[in-house]
């Protein structure tokens, strides 16, 4: 599975496709896709005027963006975290308060993960923590 995404030529290839008046399963076929693929590509990546292959693009790659795997925090913003956690903030209060000031965008959860990981490196963040809690189960 080298190529998860369709590549604008494939759109390109779906669009000519479909004006030929072919079926999904043939554009699949043609394409090396799963009939789903193509199904979900048309339902969810046209516009007013129909499927059109750049506003397919388009919409995809604005969709992927959007995405939480996007979202990525740099080292001066966990310094922030570690900070406010020094100070004996919760984690639920540091997402909360970055959030209302619009400085960082952060769940709790994230901030529990990243404390996990400290410690499990040897780090001593767990020690600001207000209360223990049990071991974590998977």
């Amino acid at each position: 599975m080298a190529n998860l995404h369709l590549t604008q030529n494939e759109r390109y290839q779906i669009y000519a496709l479909r004006k030929a008046g072919h079926s999904i399963r043939t554009m699949a076929a043609h394409l090396g896709r799963s009939p789903s693929t193509i199904s979900r590509e048309l339902r969810r990546n046209r516009g007013r005027r129909g499927y059109r292959p750049a506003k397919a693009h388009e919409i995809a790659c604005r969709r992927a963006l959007r995405s939480r795997r996007q979202v990525r925090i740099d080292a001066s913003q966990w310094q922030l975290v570690e900070t406010l956690l020094r100070l004996h903030w919760s984690p639920e209060q540091i997402a909360h308060r970055t959030r209302l000031e619009g400085t960082l965008s952060i769940s709790h959860e994230w901030i529990y993960r990243y404390i996990r990981a400290d410690r499990a490196r040897g780090g001593r963040l767990w020690k600001h923590l207000r209360q223990a809690h049990r071991r974590r189960r998977r």
